[in-house]
């Protein structure tokens, strides 16, 4: 591997609640404006919340033909949307070389959705009755071999589930093989949709907010659980160099790491996310001074703020991380689970490109002695080299994302 291999990003793709593509989902960030609301896509009787971050409005998918739009899943629907829109901005499709690409997403969820609807169906009508074909999507796999195969991209390809750090950590997979010369780049990040499982399961851990989300803040009461995808073309920066292709950030380094603790709680005093931190920048060369955001996790629970924020000032110390401005992104689009990774990777890159941070929601105090620089109530223009993207599961999985502004 080339660890002096330059990995450049040359296209990005996001579908949330707040829009299908990055300017709508940019604008309204910006704007201030939440997604986060009553949740319509299946029954909520019996939960503590009734709100999420839901995509309303799928957009359409050309390339598929009518048994394979019939057949894809909900996640697989949103994960090749965003994919689309990453590779037209990198000037790919329709480009031969595209077929050297590879792909490498994260899910959590995948055909869940669908197979909740078979399971009904089995039991309404019994297992004659129900459409076997809705179960084609439940493997986690799904997302990465429809992204594949709708853009013929038929380098490696690698499915991640990690948990909410999924999605991350398929980027910085997708640059170790970049580096090691295994192709010429890769269509990285994840998604996940909403389904009554996840939902159902986080009422029941009593982790959800029966308000939107608000991370960081002192009176905050858990997550608020959301949908989309975000997608990164990366690629040899030599490469993208020759065919011209627009230059929207670097991709730095990565950490990654494992608490060891416990399956849903954090480590108490956030080792294992201080951990993935402090290796991104070691790896990187780069000194705690030179970051400039943290795109932080940011879920919005009592515990996950809490040890995150103390996994900062582990990392940069009390003087400096007071000093860094710190936003989360699950305030305005929910917790997109497997695929929150790679659609706040999107946001962080849309942050270097456009030098601005949008605004945490719900922000207004911190818990005493949390000293960080909490971006609320409205966005904020910065100039900035360098920003972190914080990713952390269930199972103490953990994954920080590096990324520079291209000069």
């Amino acid at each position: 591997m080339s660890a002096s291999r330059r990995v450049a990003v040359t296209g990005i793709g996001i579908i949330c609640a707040l829009g299908g593509n990055q300017r709508q989902v940019w604008g309204r960030a910006l704007e201030g404006r939440g997604g986060i609301e009553r949740l319509k896509l299946f029954e909520t009787i019996g939960c503590l919340s009734e709100v999420a971050g839901e995509v309303c409005d799928l957009p359409p998918l050309p390339n598929l033909t009518r048994l394979e739009s019939r057949r894809a899943a909900r996640t697989d629907r949103l994960c090749m949307a965003s994919a689309l829109e990453a590779v037209r901005q990198a000037g790919l499709e329709g480009q031969a070389v595209l077929e050297d690409f590879g792909v490498s997403l994260g899910t959590s969820t995948a055909g869940m959705l669908e197979s909740e609807v078979y399971c009904r169906e089995a039991v309404d009508r019994g297992h004659r009755g129900a459409r076997t074909s809705r179960l084609l999507r439940l493997p986690t796999s799904s997302p990465a071999d429809a992204v594949a195969r709708i853009l013929k991209a038929r380098g490696p390809r690698l499915s991640n589930m990690t948990a909410c750090a999924s999605s991350a950590l398929s980027v910085g997979f997708a640059a170790d093989l970049i580096r090691a010369g295994e192709a010429p780049g890769m269509i990285a990040g994840g998604g996940d949709a909403l389904c009554r499982m996840t939902y159902a399961g986080f009422n029941a851990l009593r982790l959800v907010d029966p308000l939107p989300s608000r991370p960081f803040e002192a009176s905050r009461a858990g997550l608020s659980l959301g949908e989309g995808a975000g997608i990164l073309v990366l690629e040899d920066w030599e490469h993208a160099v020759s065919r011209k292709a627009p230059l929207l950030a670097e991709f730095v380094e990565y950490g990654s790491s494992c608490d060891a603790h416990h399956m849903t709680a954090p480590h108490p005093e956030g080792q294992g996310a201080a951990r993935a931190m402090a290796q991104a920048l070691q790896r990187a060369g780069v000194s705690p001074d030179q970051v400039g955001h943290i795109n932080a996790h940011g879920t919005g629970t009592p515990l996950n703020d809490s040890t995150e924020t103390q996994a900062i000032l582990a990392v940069f110390g009390e003087s400096l991380a007071a000093r860094i401005p710190v936003t989360a992104n699950k305030s305005l689009f929910g917790h997109l689970l497997g695929g929150s990774g790679g659609a706040e990777a999107v946001m962080l890159v849309l942050s270097l490109m456009h030098q601005a941070l949008p605004p945490t929601l719900g922000w207004r105090s911190a818990d005493p002695g949390a000293r960080l620089d909490v971006i609320s109530p409205t966005a904020r223009r910065l100039a900035f080299e360098i920003g972190l993207s914080n990713s952390f599961g269930f199972g103490g999985t953990n994954c920080s994302l590096l990324f520079r502004k291209v000069a």
